[in-house]
C-alpha cells in the first residue's frame, strides 16, 4: 500500500511539472486529470496559483473549472453506456431511488451542489450517476462549471485573505463538519435564488408600470 501511495505522489509531482509552466493552461488540464482519472488535490493548487498570482486569480478559477466540465464527461460517458451496475454495488437501494429522484426533480443542482462540495464527497459517483440516469449533457457541464467556479473562487479568495494555511484548515473543519457545511451551501444558495428573483420581479413591476392597485389609488375620489 505505501509502495502505491509512493507512485501516486510521485505521477502527481510529475504532472504538476509537466502541467504548471502552461500557466491557465496547464490548470485547466490538472482540472481534467483530476475529474476524468486520477484525483488531485486541486484546492491545493488553485490556493498556490492564487498566490503566486493574484491579480489574475480569477482566470485559475475559470480555467480549473472548464477542466472539471470536460474531464467529467469520461465518467459520465461511461455511466451513460452502462454504469448501472457499477452505481449498485456501491450504494443501496434506497439511495439509489433518492438520486433518481433529486436528478428528475432538479438535476442542475443535483449535480452544481456536489461539485461545489470538497472531498470527501463522492464527486465522481454523482457524475456516473448523472449519466446512469441520462442527464443532458449540456446541462450536466454547466453545473459542474457553475459549482466548481463557486467552490475555487471561494478557495482563491480565502487564500489571498488568509494566506495558503486556510485551505489545510478549511480542509479539516469541512471533513469534521460536513453535513453543517452541505447545509450551508444549500441555504447561501437558496437566499442567492430568492434576492435574484426578488430582484427580477421588482424589475418587471418597474417596466409593467404600477398595477392595479396603483392605478386605483390614483383615480380621482
Amino acid at each position: 500500500m505505501k509502495k502505491i501511495l509512493h507512485l501516486f505522489l510521485k505521477y502527481k509531482i510529475w504532472l504538476l511539472g509537466i502541467l504548471k509552466p502552461l500557466g491557465f493552461w496547464g490548470v485547466a488540464g490538472i482540472g481534467l486529470v483530476d475529474a476524468a482519472a486520477i484525483p488531485v488535490p486541486m484546492d491545493l493548487i488553485i490556493a498556490g496559483y492564487a498566490w503566486a498570482d493574484k491579480r489574475h486569480f480569477y482566470l485559475y478559477v475559470l480555467a480549473a473549472a472548464f477542466g472539471s466540465a470536460v474531464g467529467g464527461l469520461l465518467p459520465f460517458a461511461l455511466g451513460r453506456a452502462g454504469g448501472e451496475l457499477f452505481l449498485m454495488k456501491r450504494i443501496d437501494r434506497a439511495r439509489y431511488e433518492q438520486l433518481l429522484e433529486r436528478f428528475e426533480k432538479q438535476e442542475f443542482m443535483a449535480m452544481m451542489v456536489p461539485s461545489i462540495l470538497p472531498p470527501p464527497t463522492p464527486w465522481k459517483l454523482f457524475v456516473i450517476a448523472a449519466g446512469v440516469f441520462e442527464m443532458k449533457t449540456s446541462i450536466f457541464m454547466l453545473s459542474i462549471f457553475v459549482g466548481r467556479v463557486i467552490r475555487y473562487m471561494i478557495t482563491a479568495i480565502l487564500t489571498i485573505a488568509y494566506g495558503p494555511e486556510i485551505v489545510h484548515i478549511a480542509a479539516r473543519l469541512t471533513t469534521q463538519h460536513r453535513i453543517a457545511l452541505s447545509t450551508g451551501v444549500l441555504a447561501l444558495l437558496g437566499l442567492s435564488v430568492f434576492w435574484i428573483w426578488r430582484a427580477i420581479w421588482k424589475k418587471r413591476g418597474k417596466k409593467d408600470g404600477p398595477g392595479i392597485d396603483g392605478e386605483l389609488a390614483s383615480l380621482p375620489k
